[in-house]
């Protein structure tokens, strides 16, 4: 069955000046899928928006009425000390939101047993009920919420490789063992938050500054491989950044496309053993435009292959 591809052209009318998360940023990504033949593998979609019941799952209600009502009429406006909204945005965020949600079902449904969301904002520094690092509401978290409420699902992995901690996925799932949560990340660094949770299901993998393609997988398989093996997910997801390779200009990791293709294998193989092959994956970061193009399509390759 092909590959599930979801986005929208609206998630490129969330808009903030001279910002690293801009809407070029899924131009590319799209662009260089196009580029490698990759789209016409896969079974392509738009989102729609996603119910504020589905968001409930994860963040208050109050919350989503703050985010939904701070967008501005023009211009651009801070909601947050790294994390803005301008006309269209919350429009964009619940495109974001609903790509997941629709990619999680769908995959459950059968139809597929991979997806990939192409979509902005991202997702997983949000927090129940905060936003936080360019993310207004947490894509993978709601897609994982989803899934649980399937009675196939019984447990669920979030791998998570951007080069930021998550700290917002954590933070919703920091209590339920069901869902295991292993982020790769630079030490020391951005967001500080949420890094002193030691709960079995809550793994972290932080990067010495300068961290090789080499010394990357040596740490990703003995950390995370035999966690995941004894969790035995029903369903893998995703949370897709590519800003920890040695080009993008927000981290000093030093991974290569092929390390992202060869972490997707990984994971791949895993959910052939475990979860009926079931994968979505869904763009987090990613700021150097065509490191960001080449990675994710690295990445989509080894999801449609």
């Amino acid at each position: 069955m092909p590959a599930i591809l979801l986005t929208h052209p609206d998630c490129l009318i969330h808009e903030m000046p001279r910002h690293p998360e801009r809407p070029d940023r899924l131009r590319s990504v799209l662009a260089t899928l196009r580029e490698r033949g990759l789209t016409s593998e896969m079974n392509q979609g738009l989102a729609s928006e996603i119910s504020l019941d589905l968001i409930e799952e994860v963040h208050p209600r109050r919350y989503i009425d703050d985010v939904l009502s701070f967008e501005p009429r023009a211009g651009v406006a801070k909601f947050e000390a790294d994390t803005y909204m301008s006309p269209g945005s919350s429009r964009a965020a619940r495109l974001s939101a609903g790509a997941v949600a629709e990619a999680t079902s769908r995959v459950l449904a059968g139809e597929s047993n991979r997806a990939f969301c192409a979509i902005r904002p991202p997702g997983h520094h949000a927090e129940i009920a905060a936003a936080f690092g360019f993310c207004l509401f947490n894509n993978v978290a709601i897609g994982a919420r989803l899934a649980l409420q399937d009675p196939s699902v019984k447990r669920v992995a979030i791998l998570d490789f951007d080069v930021h901690h998550c700290n917002g996925t954590v933070d919703i799932f920091k209590d339920d063992p069901r869902v295991m949560v292993c982020s790769s990340f630079q030490e020391d660094f951005y967001p500080h938050r949420f890094l002193d949770y030691e709960n079995k299901h809550i793994i972290n993998t932080p990067l010495a500054v300068g961290t090789s393609g080499a010394q990357y997988r040596s740490l990703i398989e003995s950390t995370w491989l035999r966690r995941i093996e004894t969790h035995k997910p029903d369903i893998i997801f995703i949370s897709a950044g590519f800003d920890a390779h040695r080009d993008d200009p927000l981290a000093e990791i030093q991974l290569i496309e092929d390390d992202y293709r060869w972490i997707t294998e990984m994971i791949v193989s895993l959910a052939d053993s475990h979860s009926e092959g079931r994968i979505v994956s869904t763009l987090e970061g990613g700021y150097d435009l065509q490191a960001l193009g080449n990675s994710a399509a690295a990445h989509v390759a080894a999801l449609v292959n």
